[in-house]
């Protein structure tokens, strides 16, 4: 049987952030990628609930029931949210995961919130900045809704979903707003503030077909961080998008990892 999703609204300062809530256990925080809801984690959420987990997704400011200032932020103020929704089920520590994007939160509250965290988990995080423009032109087409299908398809293709991937399943669920939200917030943050996710182990787990972490990119964060810190798992056959694309790979790596974790 299938652990029910519940609702809530948890309050953070000025914040109202809605928060979808699975299973019971030591608590994993998810959090989405650029201009994306929570809905993406659906599966692994359904799949931590089922392993004697408690997950928890709060939707980002903007989408659902989650309300506040959407401008003049930095990555603190989303620390701060997650840190709400984690003190809101007991105050964990928790295990904070992030895609794409949500790892610069998870990083983030993991720097502001040690006492909070037990480790961070980099879903498809990026390896190499600056990015290419023909990259940084393929992520911000494929959210921009006044285009034709066919052309945000191909643009979704080059940059979220490996070959082979069915990229129409992210024709839907962007929000344009949320997405410039969370850039200006990250462009007002400065790197050191967020990037060693304060002392946290880290579970990096790489896209094996992600043109934002090339083959040669594979180690940084071992070599930057520690191997002491940092584990690294490849998923095959996925990209940026990696969740909709190797959903029962990505809850292995994730769960084989929480195991050794002491909560």
């Amino acid at each position: 049987m299938t652990t029910p999703v519940t609702r809530s609204v948890v309050e953070c300062g000025h914040a109202r952030i809605e928060v979808l809530a699975q299973g019971t256990g030591p608590l994993v925080v998810m959090i989405p990628s650029l201009g994306r809801p929570a809905e993406d984690f659906d599966d692994l959420s359904r799949r931590l609930a089922a392993a004697g987990y408690r997950a928890l997704r709060p939707q980002p400011r903007g989408i659902g029931r989650s309300k506040g200032p959407m401008q003049g932020l930095t990555l603190h103020d989303f620390s701060r949210d997650v840190a709400a929704v984690i003190e809101n089920n007991g105050g964990g520590p928790a295990v904070v995961a992030g895609h794409a994007f949500g790892n610069f939160v998870a990083r983030t509250t993991a720097a502001d919130f040690p006492g909070l965290v037990r480790a961070v988990v980099l879903v498809a995080a990026t390896h190499t900045w600056p990015l290419r423009p023909e990259l940084r032109d393929s992520i911000n087409k494929s959210h921009q809704m006044d285009l034709p299908d066919d052309v945000r398809l191909k643009h979704l293709q080059h940059v979220f979903f490996a070959p082979g991937n069915d990229a129409r399943i992210w024709l839907h669920g962007w929000r344009e707003d949320v997405m410039h939200m969370e850039r200006a917030a990250t462009e007002a943050t400065p790197k050191p503030e967020w990037w060693n996710a304060g002392t946290a182990p880290v579970l990096d787990m790489q896209s094996e077909c992600d043109p934002l972490s090339p083959p040669e990119s594979r180690n940084c964060y071992v070599e930057q961080f520690g191997a002491h810190r940092v584990t690294t798992v490849i998923i095959p056959r996925a990209a940026h998008a990696l969740l909709p694309e190797q959903p029962a790979a990505v809850a292995s790596a994730l769960l084989d990892y929480l195991k050794k974790l002491q909560f």
